[in-house]
This record gives C-alpha cells, structure tokens and sequence, in this order.
C-alpha cells in the first residue's frame, strides 16, 4: 500500500486523533476530513490542516459528500443509537457506490455482555446485557450485511476499555475522591489508545475484509488489582469500597453487569501487533 490516500473519519474523538498522529509521525503522505456536531470549519492537528464537516444526527453539511466519495479510506467512530446506526442511515449509498479500500468500524466488547468471567474470543456469542451492548451489536450486524452484499471492504475493531496518558485511573483518583466499587471475580480488559492507533495503522497493510478483531491488552483483571497497583504508585490510601447499587452513574453501572476476559489471539496473531503497553502496570 502507498502512503498516498485520503482518509474520512466519522467523529474525531481520542482514538481517531491519536491514529492520525501515529501516520504523521510515521511520515504517511494523507489527506484528512472529519466530521463534527457543531460546524464546518478548517482545524489542525500536529502541521496536518484538515477541514471537519458538520454532521450532527440527519443533519449534515452537503459539501462533505464530495469529499467522502473522494475518500479511500474510512474510520467509523460515532457510537451508534439503540434505532441503529447513525453513519449507515444516512450514507448507506454511499458506501454501497464508492470504491473504499478500507472500512473500519469502531465496536466494543460489550457486545458479548456478562460471561461469568470467563475468557471470550471473536467466536463467543454475542448477549450483550446494556442498551448500549444491544446497539453495538445492531450496528455490527448492518454492516456485516453492507459487506456481504454489497463486497464492502470492512473490518470491526471490538474495543475494550480504553484508556491514555490523559484519561486514566490514576488521572481520576486525582480529580475526585474516587471510591472503589466492591465486587468479586469481577474481570475486565483494556487498551491503550497508543496500541489502538498502531494497530489501526497495521491494518491499513494487513486488511482482511470481514474481519473481527477484539482489542485488548494481555492481561485482564478485576478493577480492585489496578486500583491497589495505583494506589501503591501514587503512596496513598486505598480508596473506600461501595457496592455496585450505590453507583450513581449510568454508564459504570453498567460495566459492571458484565464480567468476561476478553482474548486478543486473533488480533495479535493477523495484524502481527507488539504492544506498547501489554498490560496496565506498563501503561501506568
């Protein structure tokens, strides 16, 4: 693959920047146009210029269809509605019309919902047990059905928790008094969005399409075996403990329905990946 090519990003959150700065960094020769939900206007990331196009539920700026067909590649970050997919209902055609060479659709592994803490690989069944898990998993499936019928080149990248330099356990302990929430053989994965952008950017050479990836570290965990290696780092006390119905959050509340450890064999196996941070002590 050359490094000549034009890459549009549905959304622009933290894994679509640190992707675009991995390429710059590696000195990939791109153009790059995103989309945002406030307004149209040119922004900056590093010495890359690049424009970024209203598109906030139906409503879209016109002049992005030029450039998304002009586009060769796509990254799919916006999370979708429970009704469906919100980049697949409004741009279905254009997909099924253009000749992309690279579509990747950004998923997580809430879709598998709560096994027991049990490990789960891209075979597992998919129960997810959140409306938020439900909605991953509707959107996976329209656009695996996009790929088989229409041959669209896509890939879907099963995210774990992600977590960086910027937003992290130890970031958060720091802002709040963070409290540890008390539940047993609770286990969970992650990721560092550094490890997420170099895979992103090996798969623009590796590309299988149809492919599912989940990606993650090597090493899942309960919360409790991170809060105590921060803890230890920063040479404070161990948080107090509260049970999982005294959460008041919505979103955390639902993380801890599900308990699973989730096996990044096939990722490390097809995209020949060697991790940056392989477990979260590195990444702490």
């Amino acid at each position: 693959m050359g490094k000549n090519f034009k890459i549009f990003c549905f959304g622009f959150g933290q894994v679509a920047k640190y992707f675009t700065k991995n390429l710059i960094k590696n000195n990939f020769n791109f153009q790059l146009i995103s989309t945002n939900t406030v307004k149209t206007e040119m922004k900056k990331i590093d010495d890359l210029n690049f424009k970024s196009f209203y598109f906030n539920n139906n409503e879209f700026d016109k002049d992005l269809l030029n450039e998304l067909n002009s586009s060769n590649k796509v990254l799919i970050s916006i999370p979708p509605k429970i009704e469906g997919d919100l980049v697949l209902k409004t741009f279905s055609k254009n997909f099924i019309d253009n000749k992309f060479d690279w579509v990747t659709y950004l998923s997580a592994t809430s879709v598998y919902g709560d096994k027991k803490g049990q490990w789960v690989d891209e075979n597992t069944d998919t129960k997810p047990s959140s409306e938020r898990g439900l909605a991953r998993l509707n959107a996976e499936k329209s656009w695996l059905e996009l790929y088989k019928k229409n041959k669209l080149p896509i890939q879907i990248f099963r995210l774990s928790g992600i977590y960086s330099n910027e937003n992290n356990i130890i970031k958060r302990i720091k802002m709040s008094n963070f409290k540890m929430v008390n539940k047993k053989n609770h286990f969970f994965s992650r990721i560092h969005v550094e490890d997420i952008a170099e895979i992103l950017k090996l798969s623009l050479k590796k590309f299988e399409i149809g492919q599912i990836y989940n990606i993650s570290d090597n090493h899942p965990c309960s919360n409790e075996e991170i809060f105590k290696y921060a803890t230890n780092l920063m040479k404070i006390k161990f948080p107090d403990k509260i049970e999982v119905e005294q959460i008041e959050n919505s979103t955390l509340k639902d993380y801890y329905k599900d308990s699973k450890k989730v096996s990044n064999k096939n990722m490390k196996n097809k995209l020949q990946i060697k991790l940056r941070f392989p477990t979260y002590k590195e990444g702490l």
